[in-house]
């Protein structure tokens, strides 16, 4: 079985491949993966590790799981959580409301900080997910430019499950569409410089589509074993 520094170096060959000399960030996805194994995600090189659960991500920085690596919270972020998280995670890819960029603003006034987000699509109106409808993403860009503390980096979405990578493109194609026309209208204090699409079995078609974010896991870390507690 390859080792994670071996899984590391084949996706960065992948993803090199892909990206035709743009540069592409690698986000290591550690869910269910303990802090000894996130430190050797981190030692062999990703650009970033990314957690879906807010104590999984508590405890395994208390663990020093992420020491030489920003850290992302890339899960569904409930309102409650959002004290946790804010001067803790150093981007937040999964804002999806004005409500949590409200939110996440004033925790950060209080810290006395700019807390880095994205705003998360649901690019396939999916009733089961998460994510502002492509109608509703200006307004909450233009919403969260007014406040002193919050950024907006960019947009990140998760496409509807297809059969084949290729199923996925006309989604992330999408999503570039967005992304380009919101970062031409040239908000305040909203770079847009970060487009966070694609994971372990579809990220070199994001890639193709203009993602220079993509959040793997299963590809450095194997597949997850569902009857071990999360992080053990």
């Amino acid at each position: 079985m390859p080792s994670i520094a071996e899984n590391v170096a084949a996706v960065r060959a992948r993803i090199e491949d892909a990206a035709g000399g743009r540069r592409v960030l690698l986000v290591a996805a550690s869910k269910m993966n303990d802090a000894a194994r996130v430190r050797e995600a981190v030692a062999a090189g990703v650009d970033a590790c990314g957690e879906n659960r807010v104590q999984e991500l508590l405890e395994k920085n208390a663990a020093h799981a992420y020491d030489g690596a920003p850290l992302h919270f890339i899960g569904h972020l409930q309102k409650n959580k959002v004290k946790y998280l804010v001067g803790t995670a150093d981007l937040i890819e999964s804002v999806d409301s004005p409500e949590l960029v409200e939110l996440i603003d004033a925790r950060a006034a209080k810290l006395g900080l700019v807390q880095d987000i994205l705003l998360e699509v649901n690019i396939g109106r999916e009733a089961a997910k998460s994510g502002l409808m492509r109608e509703d993403v200006e307004k909450t860009v233009a919403f969260a430019a007014e406040k002193e503390h919050v950024r907006v980096r960019g947009l990140m979405a998760i496409p509807p499950v297809g059969a084949s990578p290729e199923d996925s493109r006309p989604y992330f194609a999408a999503m570039r569409e967005l992304f380009i026309d919101i970062a031409g209208k040239k908000y305040d204090n909203t770079p847009m410089d970060l487009l966070s699409m694609g994971m372990s079995g579809d990220f070199e078609a994001a890639i193709a589509e203009g993602a220079n974010m993509v959040r793997v896991g299963s590809a450095i870390f194997g597949a997850r074993d569902y009857s071990r507690p999360a992080g053990r």
